[in-house]
C-alpha cells in the first residue's frame, strides 16, 4: 500500500494538471467564440456566391476553363487540414481515421498529400505518405492563407502533376459535434441549377458577358471553399480542444476524491496500529 507521503504528492500532481486542464479549457471556449462568429458570419457569403455561380452558369453554357478541364485520374491530391497543435480530443484523430478509409480506394504511390497543420504533417510523413507541401496556418487565420493553398493547388492542377484534388476538413455544428467532411475542388464542376428553383432565379444583366465574368468567379469560389473550410476546421478544434479539457478537469477532480480517500484510509490505519502497539505495549507492562 502507498504510504501518505506518496498519496500526498499524486493528489499534488493531480491538482496542478487540473489547474492546466481548467486554463486550456477557459482559453479554449474564448477562442471558439470569435472561431464560431467568424463560421458564421462567413456562411451567408458562401452560400450567396454559390448562388451567383449557380446563375451565371446557368446562361453561361458551356465554358472552358483550365480549372474545369477533366481528365482521367491518374494522380489524386489530398488537402488535409489538421492542428499544429494537440489535447484537441478527438479532431485530429477523426480525421486521420476518415483519410486512411478513403485511402483504401486508391494507389499509394498515385497519392500526394497537401497538407495543413503541423499534425497531419507529421501523421502521414511517418507513414510514408508522399506529403509534397505542407502548410502551418498559426494562431491568426486570414484569406491570404486560403489564397496561398489554392494558388499552389491551382498551380499542380494546371501543370497536371494531380489529376483531381480532394479537400478533407471538419465541419463545425457544435462545440461537441463536428463531421469530418470531404469535397471535390478540381477538376471544379459548376454548382447545378435546379429546376424547380430556377423561377426564383435573378435574371442578372451581365458586362462583358457571363462567360467571362464566370471564369473571374471560378478562383474566387474556389478560394471561397478553402477558406470556409479552415474556418470550419478552426472552430472545430477549439470546440473539440475545450470538451476534451472539460472531461480532463472533472476527471482530475475525481481523481483527487479519490486519492483524498485513500489518504484518508492509510492515516486511520496508521493511526489504528499506533494505537493498537501502545495498548500492547500497556499490556506487557501490566504482565
Amino acid at each position: 500500500m502507498a504510504t501518505i507521503r506518496q498519496v500526498r504528492q499524486r493528489i499534488k500532481v493531480a491538482k496542478n494538471i487540473q489547474q492546466i486542464t481548467k486554463a486550456m479549457k477557459m482559453v479554449a471556449a474564448a477562442r471558439l467564440k470569435r472561431a464560431q462568429d467568424r463560421v458564421q458570419a462567413s456562411r451567408p457569403y458562401s452560400e450567396a456566391l454559390k448562388d451567383v455561380m449557380t446563375s451565371v452558369a446557368s446562361t453561361s453554357g458551356n465554358v472552358s476553363h483550365p480549372l474545369l478541364e477533366k481528365r482521367p485520374v491518374i494522380n489524386t491530391g489530398f488537402v488535409i487540414i489538421t492542428s499544429d497543435r494537440g489535447l484537441a480530443g478527438s479532431y485530429n484523430s477523426s480525421i486521420f481515421r476518415r483519410a486512411n478509409e478513403m485511402m483504401k480506394e486508391y494507389n499509394k504511390a498515385n497519392v500526394k498529400f497537401y497538407c495543413v497543420g503541423r499534425k497531419g504533417i507529421q501523421f502521414f510523413s511517418r507513414r510514408n505518405y508522399n506529403v509534397v507541401k505542407e502548410f502551418q496556418i498559426g494562431n491568426t487565420l486570414t484569406v491570404q492563407n486560403a489564397q496561398d493553398i489554392v494558388s499552389v493547388l491551382k498551380r499542380d492542377f494546371e501543370e497536371q502533376n494531380v489529376d483531381q484534388i480532394i479537400l478533407l476538413y471538419t465541419r463545425f455544428f457544435t462545440a461537441i459535434t463536428q463531421k469530418p467532411t470531404d469535397i471535390q475542388l478540381l477538376p471544379m464542376s459548376t454548382p447545378q441549377v435546379d429546376a424547380s428553383a430556377t423561377p426564383n432565379m435573378v435574371d442578372y444583366i451581365f458586362e462583358p458577358d457571363a462567360k467571362d465574368i464566370l471564369k473571374s468567379l471560378i478562383p474566387r469560389y474556389l478560394e471561397g471553399l478553402v477558406y470556409q473550410a479552415l474556418l470550419e476546421s478552426t472552430a472545430s478544434e477549439h470546440g473539440s480542444r475545450m470538451t476534451a479539457m472539460s472531461n480532463a478537469t472533472e476527471n482530475a477532480g475525481k481523481m483527487i476524491q479519490t486519492l483524498t480517500l485513500q489518504m484518508n484510509r492509510v492515516r486511520q490505519a496508521g493511526i489504528t496500529r499506533e494505537i493498537s502497539e501502545i495498548v500492547g505495549g500497556a499490556e506487557a507492562l501490566k504482565s
